[in-house]
């Protein structure tokens, strides 16, 4: 969702903040605006739309004299996406400025209230009640932590925040409340972001606010505090080991396309100390003491969703293990039946997911036990869970997930044959052969990816006339076809229906017709010759097919695809990429924002 970023040092604030906010940009954003103190006055700049109209009004050589400001990209969830809805907002008094990310739920009974003592709001959002009420309690004598600490114990809702107010001109105040907080430690200069690539240019050195935790910043100073209690807190300073490149195109058009290339070393990643190779055996040292499930409740959404789809047909084949995956939006609302002696898995790439972070939680209330799947160290999932295992992904920039989900994918194998072998149902064959096929997996990938590139971008090029697609699959192609679409919904903006491929004569075959061409996954295995006569009843009715398919399947479409004929379910792995690369092709051809789809954000971290 938004992007927020706060300095205080003894460099210049302004372009240091600017670039913070382009490193947020994936996170989708529709106005921005930058607030500092100068001159005992607040100055706020900010602008509807991308990045550069706000650098536009960015022209003043004032602006370089502060060494202390905030910023915000925003998405809009209260009040329009207009330059008056931008942040940060100002209070009435013009004494105060905030950013802020999340969603205030009982801001119009504090709209009322602050109204009623003769507050004008110059905004439609509920972000300005907190700048607006924060100033008003200041102004009735309370100090500017005590104030803060008196409006959030009024709020209701989620947020992450930062003030500056202008007799203060080298502080920030910030503080997290179900929204993701990050604190930079530098030397002689600190940070405050929603993520980490918008400061590490300049520090790894990071600490991980916790809900309901207040931190006063200056450029040699921070102090955290507890919402609950007013007391001083001590948190962990963790060194982040990611290198700046990794967060940068490196030569790529897209950072979209980058992440799909980066595939094979991800893979290698999430290998790296998980394989006894002597012993051919899988190692979990954060699951020594867990206990092995009887039933695992998988709860996640979106991408990650179609990931647990996937380990569903994995871990009840391999590890025998009852496995139910729920979208957690549903999961969190429906009263699920969970009992102590239940697992559950919630998979998030951002680790904070409000939904999935929300299905964490109740998991908790119910006493069952927690295991998080996640990419981002010290993230809400990572730390309220009872064991984290971390997917190795690295920094993913794309709003469209690729490379998340490949490790995702690659952890939850790595879970089955971990379970399976503790249940003692792998032969020695089977656990050396699977092994010896994963540590294949990322050269083997590394060869087709140019490949697959290529057959993508002529497919694409021929369908771009399409207004709708099926995606069908049958049994682990079934949540990989679900993804498919989804990619080509998210940033081409084609409609797009996944289907078991079964499913689709009770119902959906009524689209069929010449203009409504079909995406089937049909490699060589089992299934096939059920995906055949599915797609027979495709062209019965004139409707186009493209198949992803081995060269032995003699397959009589429209457009065979053909890829290498791996042993399922490794050949997932290549069907990933090559469902990534035909939506990539298709938006860039259609000249859409691949990286930064219209509507969307990278975590949404609010309902």
């Amino acid at each position: 969702m938004c992007g927020i970023i706060g300095y205080t040092g003894h460099r210049p604030a302004t372009p240091i903040i600017i670039e913070g906010l382009k490193r947020l940009e994936y996170r989708g954003y529709d106005s921005a605006g930058v607030a500092f103190c100068l001159q005992n006055k607040v100055h706020v700049f900010k602008s509807q739309g991308k990045l550069n109209n706000l650098e536009n009004k960015l022209c003043s050589q004032e602006i370089y004299l502060t060494t202390t400001g905030i910023g915000h990209t925003r998405w809009a969830t209260h009040g329009l996406p207009t330059e008056k809805n931008a942040h940060p907002h100002l209070s009435q008094n013009k004494r105060f400025a905030l950013v802020h990310n999340g969603i205030i739920e009982n801001f119009k009974e504090l709209k009322h209230y602050l109204k009623g003592k003769g507050i004008q709001f110059n905004s439609d959002t509920d972000t300005e009640v907190l700048v607006q009420l924060i100033a008003y309690y200041h102004e009735q004598g309370k100090s500017i932590l005590d104030a803060i600490y008196e409006t959030l114990n009024q709020v209701k809702g989620s947020y992450a925040f930062a003030l500056i107010e202008c007799a203060h001109p080298n502080t920030i105040w910030a503080g997290r409340h179900s929204s993701p907080l990050i604190l930079g430690i530098g030397q002689g200069e600190n940070f405050i972001a929603s993520d980490i690539p918008a400061f590490l240019n300049y520090t790894r050195e990071v600490i991980f606010l916790e809900d309901n935790e207040i931190v006063e910043l200056t450029p040699s100073t921070y102090q955290i505090y507890s919402l609950k209690n007013k007391k001083g807190i001590s948190r962990k300073v963790t060194t982040i080991n990611w290198d700046i490149q990794s967060a940068q195109k490196s030569g790529y058009k897209h950072f979209m396309l980058k992440e799909i290339f980066e595939q094979p070393k991800v893979i290698q990643d999430c290998l790296r100390g998980r394989i006894d190779e002597c012993e051919n055996t899988v190692l979990f040292s954060e699951l020594e003491n867990f206990p092995l499930p009887a039933r695992l409740n998988i709860v996640a959404c979106g991408t990650s969703f179609h990931a647990g789809m996937w380990a569903k047909y994995i871990l009840e084949q391999i590890a025998h293990i009852p496995v139910e995956v729920d979208i957690a939006s549903e999961f969190r609302y429906r009263n699920p039946l969970i009992n102590k002696n239940d697992v559950i898995m919630v998979i998030s790439q951002s680790g904070e997911t409000a939904d999935t972070l929300a299905g964490l939680r109740l998991a908790k209330e119910k006493n069952a036990k927690v295991i998080g799947l996640c990419n981002v160290v010290g993230s809400s999932i990572a730390r309220e869970a009872d064991v984290v295992i971390y997917t190795q992904a690295g920094p993913e920039i794309s709003v469209a997930s690729t490379k998340a989900m490949c490790s995702q994918m690659i952890m939850l194998f790595l879970l089955s044959l971990y379970w399976g072998n503790k249940k003692q149902l792998l032969t020695p064959n089977f656990k050396s052969q699977y092994i010896a096929h994963l540590l294949e997996l990322p050269e083997q990938i590394e060869t087709n990816l140019q490949i697959l590139h290529q057959k993508a971008n002529h497919l694409a090029h021929k369908y771009s006339w399409a207004n709708s697609f099926f995606y069908l699959g049958r049994g682990l192609n079934y949540p990989l076809a679900l993804e498919g679409a989804l990619k080509l919904k998210e940033i081409s903006y084609i409609h797009a229906e996944g289907y078991a491929a079964g499913e689709m004569k009770h119902g959906p075959i009524a689209l069929i017709d010449p203009q409504f061409p079909t995406f089937a996954l049909a490699p060589e295995d089992e299934l096939l010759p059920k995906v055949k006569s599915n797609l027979e009843e495709v062209q019965a009715r004139g409707g186009k097919i493209i198949a992803l398919t081995n060269i032995n399947s003699k397959l009589e479409v429209d457009d065979p695809w053909i890829i290498p004929n791996f042993k399922s379910p490794f050949i997932s792995f290549l069907i990933l990429p090559a469902l990534q690369l035909f939506a990539y092709e298709m938006a860039v051809y259609l000249g859409k924002d691949v990286d930064q789809p219209r509507n969307l954000a990278k975590s949404v971290t609010v309902e």
